[in-house]
């Protein structure tokens, strides 16, 4: 699992970046949409934000970050690490912590959140130690999922839609949030309006 941006040619990953859009995203039509993406916009600003967060650049860094939030809804910390061909598909109110760890073909819907458990738990950790998930290759994260505290998820899971997640998966797993309950149409007690009496006929309206 490639758990550090890869060194690559900037140019070269920024193109991967277009071409994954592409692939998993039927409703992309072009190249020029795609650079209309929230995704993009903010994908891209965390790999600037990012050499800066490791160079120890850390106020511009977060800026950048806040500044991609604005634009995009999506809210990536600088100090994360995301592999190749990560794609978060409409985008909106995503979360990724500072110590995520994601791998390669890593797909997110919106509303997912990779956080910790709580400030309560985290002051009780070691100094430096990892508070948020690390996300395997090729896992699929479902809408409104939550996946928190320093868990890890295996390789080529599932995390279905409103999913909470605070216990390791190994590779292949599936989790699903409960589904909804049908009840009987509840009575409100409200009187049924009378039906309207029927329209006089034209031989009644001409007598």
């Amino acid at each position: 699992m490639t758990t550090c941006e890869p060194k690559m040619r900037l140019r070269a990953l920024l193109a991967e970046d277009i071409a994954t859009v592409l692939a998993k995203d039927p409703a992309a039509s072009s190249r020029a949409e795609v650079l209309l993406y929230p995704h993009i916009h903010a994908l891209w600003t965390y790999r600037v934000a990012h050499r800066l967060w490791q160079r120890g650049h850390r106020f511009t860094a977060r800026a950048l970050s806040l500044l991609a939030r604005a634009v995009s809804g999506i809210e990536i910390h600088p100090g994360a690490r995301i592999g190749r061909r990560f794609f978060v598909d409409h985008g909106t109110a995503v979360v990724i912590g500072e110590t995520v760890r994601i791998g390669d073909d890593v797909m997110l819907y919106h509303q997912v959140t990779l956080g910790s458990v709580g400030w309560w738990k985290d002051l009780r950790r070691p100094a430096g130690s990892r508070r948020h998930p690390v996300v395997g290759d090729r896992v699929i994260i479902g809408t409104g999922a939550s996946v928190l505290g320093p868990v890890t998820v295996g390789s080529d899971s599932r995390v279905g839609a409103h999913a909470i997640v605070l216990d390791d998966l190994p590779p292949h797993s599936r989790v699903v949030a409960p589904t909804c309950e049908v009840l009987p149409a509840l009575d409100t007690g409200a009187i049924e309006a009378a039906a309207p009496e029927p329209a006089p006929a034209l031989d009644q309206l001409a007598s």
